[in-house]
């Protein structure tokens, strides 16, 4: 499979490479066909001993293996699961070593491919298997050895297909003196590494593994600025890595990444940069590399308390904001929308008076990248209190007698839960509650809640009574919660 060499778009890329995976894959399809056994014959490859030679590549060989078979003591494909029972063999004995790739196309069941060296079926070994959903099967094959290709369907699948082998040849950026050039971002490629190799005194990043196979791309910017190197559905353990300087000798590190992450620097105009793709496994798939000039941070905040704060409260603004380039930041500026201001990533704020309040943060990467939020921020005080419990002082068994528990409200409407409670041995218990709104009145007026209480005689067996009142604003945070209680004095209760 040829490397691709040109500038696409992001988007194009990842296409071309799920494209080149998918077009590896067997066809999925309906239920396999009816065939008449009686009148076909077994494919003329379905034994090892004729296994038909491939004289050149690329090759290619239509066939149909419904009426194949398995011979006794024939290998099971390792990545087969135990399931392939009509199999066929094809011989390949290259003159010189070189990379290989192997797919079935045009099968209307799940196809498996494997590979083995040896002279006989009692002594091949496995070299290499591809199972249904592998894309090709990659494999080296050695100089001057015949290499046994075995092909089958899965789980009884059988019909027709098409099975094809190619070399696969070194990509043209496999050495640094030969790294693509890069004319303009964004950039993206796609290259087929399976036959890449590592030079000698090639430089290993510190995130790499010295696997064997890399690729190189240079880039040489007009202005300053920040980019991002990365690699595109490339799979986790695929390395990119950074370089500036023009040689192995002078190349300095600035920074590599592996698991789908960036490589993010300040570029500058004029200066000549080196990237480093590293695969440390057999790719059945090109592998896509991508550079950018890196995004501006996503600037956001939270703040807390995440309901609504009040007067009374000191705000916590928190930086949640996020960086694409996956850079730290350098630092955070708040404006707290009443001209206020604050420095740091956590900062602390109290307002004045109630309002909603336009809340910025800056951030600025270690790279210089700068990215802005405004969030509006919201700040009422609601606050409600208990300012008379009315109990009275007598009472006798049997007798119900009113309490009145006075709420007063001076800032905004609310509706408030009043709960009633009395005191028994150990504690106090639930008598009753009340929800009602409450309107705003000047500080000497109130809202009585008017709870009717029957005295027990348990009341009177202990001889008194107290009653404890609690009152919740039922649809906002009350920001004084402390005078949301009162216990009254004692009530003598008598037989």
């Amino acid at each position: 499979m040829r490397s691709l060499h040109r500038a696409v778009s992001l988007a194009a890329v990842m296409g071309l490479v799920s494209g080149a995976c998918e077009s590896h894959k067997p066809v999925a399809g309906p239920s396999v066909p009816s065939h008449d056994v009686t009148a076909e014959e077994a494919p003329s490859n379905d034994a090892f001993a004729n296994a038909t030679t491939i004289a050149a590549l690329p090759f290619s060989d239509a066939t149909d293996i419904f009426a194949a078979g398995l011979e006794t003591d024939e290998p099971m494909p390792s990545c087969s699961f135990g399931s392939a029972d009509r199999t066929i063999w094809y011989a390949f004995t290259p003159t010189t070593t070189r990379w290989i790739g192997a797919s079935v196309t045009n099968a209307p069941f799940q196809a498996v491919i494997a590979v083995y060296t040896g002279s006989s079926l009692a002594d091949v070994s496995e070299i290499g298997c591809r199972g249904a959903f592998d894309g090709r099967l990659v494999f080296q094959a050695q100089a001057n050895t015949t290499h046994y290709l075995q092909v089958g369907g899965l789980s009884g699948g059988g019909g027709p297909l098409e099975f094809l082998v190619d070399e696969i040849v070194p990509p043209a950026n496999n050495d640094v003196i030969n790294a693509t050039v890069i004319g303009a971002l964004p950039f993206a490629d796609a290259v087929d590494v399976a036959a890449a190799s590592r030079e000698a005194d090639e430089p290993i990043a510190p995130c790499a593994s010295g696997a064997d196979r890399t690729v190189w791309y240079t880039f040489t910017p007009t202005e300053a600025g920040s980019i991002s190197a990365f690699t595109i559905n490339a799979g986790t353990p695929v390395v990119v890595a950074a370089y500036r300087g023009s040689s192995f000798t002078d190349l300095e590190h600035l920074g590599c990444s592996v698991f789908g992450g960036r490589v993010t620097f300040r570029a500058e105009a004029g200066t000549q940069y080196f990237f480093q793709m590293e695969s440390p496994f057999v790719p059945n798939f090109p592998l896509g590399f991508g550079l950018e000039v890196t995004p501006p941070p996503t600037a956001d905040l939270a703040y807390g308390p995440f309901l609504e704060p009040s007067t009374f409260d000191v705000v916590n603004f928190f930086n949640f904001s996020s960086d694409p380039g996956g850079v730290d930041f350098a630092s955070a500026e708040w404006t707290f929308g009443d001209g206020g201001t604050g420095s740091g990533f956590v900062v602390d704020h109290q307002y004045a008076s109630d309002g909603d309040y336009a809340v910025g943060i800056t951030v600025t990467t270690l790279d210089g990248r700068v990215g802005s939020a405004i969030r509006t921020v919201p700040v009422r005080t609601h606050d409600v209190a208990i300012t008379k419990l009315s109990v009275p002082q007598a009472a006798r068994a049997g007798q119900t007698r009113r309490i009145v528990v006075g709420v007063n409200n001076n800032r905004y409407p609310e509706t408030v839960e009043t709960v009633l409670f009395k005191s028994v041995p150990g504690g106090f218990e639930f008598v009753a509650s009340l929800t009602q709104a409450v309107p705003v009145r000047p500080a000497s007026r109130t809202t009585d809640f008017v709870f009717d209480y029957t005295f027990t005689a348990d009341d009177a067996l202990v001889g008194k009574v107290t009653f404890k009142a609690l009152a919740f604003v039922t649809s906002a945070r009350d920001a004084l919660p402390a005078d949301n209680e009162v216990v009254a004095l004692p009530t003598t209760v008598r037989e």
